[in-house]
């Protein structure tokens, strides 16, 4: 008879421990099979998780169900707990629990890889994508097919194979989903290192591809006929991509709003903290003065001023049902990114973090900004949320609760630790009070402190656009700004 398993749950802890107290490589041979044998420990960890995430999917539906919850809303919110115990957002953590499902229930091959080392996470989650749609007893065929192949192959070669085994065994499911995938059709933006940005499309197959053999010809032509400058033939693709996306006659200048926020050393003298794109991050202090500078451009002055030291943003009151106007816009900057914990997708909903209809107030203290995934799993039994403009601890029906401070309005210009700033009807947290030349640039009911972060709305010329356009273009104000910063961004 076999021995029953002594390890549990409380045993992983002194496991990890013991990796953070091991002797030191004594050599390149030993050096390379440690790496080798932690990486394998890595996907015997996944599995471990695989099955514990599956067993807490079953324990949940079972108990659901003896409550009498209907079986179309049994286990909704799982993903985001999961998400939340492996620290990372609600998606992924949706994702993880349905290949954790599908491994144990129809991956037995890929389950094993897993357990001894031979196949990474990355693999199974490729495995799982590309056979998602399969009947069960399909799915199972295509792990076996795979089961020599998993440790022999990189990720893409692994996909396309499988992928091939899976239209081959079911062609009627394969075009049912292609047709339900080219409905998902959609475009995205997310930050990229050095101010850039990944701006995505997700396209049927046939338009990916002739959109992109269009931009490449095009892009070479110039280059051949000297028309493209010093731009390389990548670079062309890309201003070309701009402009026909938007209909401008060049890269530069597109009519679009940008919340830049930056301190006041940044905007009028030489310092080096970075502006701060809201939802996108950081930008040089250089790059940021120029893009106020920009001659194209039609600046709009808004001043937000938040607490020294900690960064918080000061709040306003409002007494709306929903967050909307200024204060709305205020939340926004505040949380730049979703705020429940581990989540970066961006903001899409406004809410109350204790729901209006318990008492909860819809004002700046009470106010989260979250995606729309986000919203709704707190809005399912046992989740709570309480938050104040310095913090959101997020409560799940297991018990586990999750704290996230919000994150400094710029990010890296304070150092003090996040404090939560008052709101209307407290006292400012400096003694100097704003002066009275000031005020009238500040939305109603807000307070705070003359040296802090300052907003710029920057929303470049539409070309053709005469020297009026804008409610602040030409004003004296304007031009003294865009004069002070052409004179510093040219020495």
């Amino acid at each position: 008879m076999n021995e029953e398993p002594r390890f549990r749950t409380g045993d992983i802890t002194g496991l990890r421990g013991a990796l953070t107290t091991m002797v030191a490589v004594e050599s390149e041979a030993d050096a390379i099979e440690r790496v080798r044998a932690l990486e394998e420990l890595k996907a015997a960890a996944v599995a471990a998780q695989a099955r514990a995430a599956a067993t807490l999917h079953s324990l949940r539906y079972d108990a659901e169900a003896e409550r009498g919850v209907p079986a179309e809303k049994r286990c909704r919110g799982l993903g985001a707990e999961v998400g939340l115990a492996r620290r990372e957002s609600p998606a992924r953590g949706s994702r993880f629990l349905a290949l954790s499902r599908t491994l144990i229930a129809d991956m037995p091959c890929a389950l094993a890889g897993l357990e001894s080392g031979a196949v990474s996470e990355e693999k199974a989650h490729t495995l799982h994508r590309e056979t998602s749609w399969l009947p069960a007893d399909k799915r199972r065929h295509v792990d076996e097919l795979m089961a020599d192949r998993l440790d022999r192959v990189g990720v893409r070669r692994l996909a396309a194979e499988a992928r091939a085994h899976a239209q081959r065994l079911d062609q009627e499911a394969a075009v049912e989903h292609v047709e339900r995938c080219e409905k998902e059709r959609r475009v995205s933006v997310r930050p990229a290192p050095g101010g850039m940005a990944y701006l995505t499309a997700l396209l049927p197959l046939r338009q990916a591809v002739a959109a992109y053999a269009n931009l490449r010809k095009t892009a070479a032509t110039l280059v051949g006929t000297g028309e493209a400058g010093e731009r390389t033939a990548g670079q062309v693709a890309a201003d070309l991509l701009v402009e026909r996306v938007t209909g401008q006659e060049t890269a530069d200048a597109v009519p679009v709003e940008v919340h830049l926020v930056m301190t006041d050393s940044t905007l009028l003298a030489d310092g080096d903290v970075p502006g701060w794109v809201t939802g996108h991050g950081p930008v040089p202090a250089g790059a940021a003065r120029r893009m106020l500078a920009d001659p194209d451009g039609s600046v709009f002055l808004r001043r937000l001023y938040t607490a020294p030291g900690s960064g918080g943003l000061v709040g306003m009151d409002s007494r709306r049902r929903e967050f909307a106007g200024l204060l709305r816009r205020m939340i926004v900057v505040r949380d730049d990114t979703c705020r429940t914990p581990f989540c970066d997708a961006p903001i899409r909903h406004i809410d109350h973090a204790r729901p209006h209809r318990d008492g909860g107030a819809t004002d700046f203290r009470n106010a989260s900004g979250v995606c729309a995934a986000c919203n709704y799993v707190k809005e399912n039994p046992g989740w709570r949320h309480e938050a104040d403009p310095g913090r959101l601890a997020v409560t799940t029906p297991t018990g586990a609760r999750y704290e996230a401070p919000t994150p400094p309005l710029i990010g890296g210009a304070h150092r003090q630790p996040r404090t939560a700033p008052p709101c209307r009807g407290e006292p400012p947290p400096h003694d100097d009070p704003l002066s009275s030349d000031q005020g009238g640039l500040l939305p109603d009911g807000v307070t705070g402190n003359s040296r802090a972060p300052v907003v710029r709305l920057i929303r470049p010329r539409p070309p053709g656009a005469g020297p009026g356009f804008g409610p602040r273009r030409g004003s004296a104000q304007e031009k003294w700004f865009r004069a002070y910063l052409n004179a510093r961004c040219a020495g």
